[in-house]
């Protein structure tokens, strides 16, 4: 059963194309692990200051194995993080059936 994790970050107006930056610079960065199926950024388009970061795995165990594993972006950088917060949620994906 694929699980959805979606991290969000509270992003303030003058920091929001610095954060894009660097998602578009390591875009390719997770494609290689194991039980990775997919990854996109949203931007709010409709006021707020949330982006979120949602990202799909095969199962439980293949997030779990590359969030203890991952480094932070901003400690592999040396650059200070660009959202104020973030918070992750996850899910899992439910079969309906045919």
């Amino acid at each position: 059963m694929s699980v959805v994790a979606i991290n969000t970050l509270t992003v303030p107006e003058a920091a929001r194309g610095e954060l894009e930056k660097r998602f578009a610079a390591r875009k390719h960065s997770v494609d290689g692990s194991p039980g990775f199926e997919g990854f996109q950024l949203l931007r709010p388009v409709a006021g707020g200051d949330q982006y979120f970061v949602y990202t799909q795995w095969a199962t439980r165990e293949d997030f779990e194995n590359w969030k203890q594993a991952r480094q932070p972006a901003h400690e592999t950088n040396g650059k200070e993080p660009v959202s104020e917060q973030a918070n992750l949620l996850e899910f899992e994906v439910v079969d309906l059936g045919e």
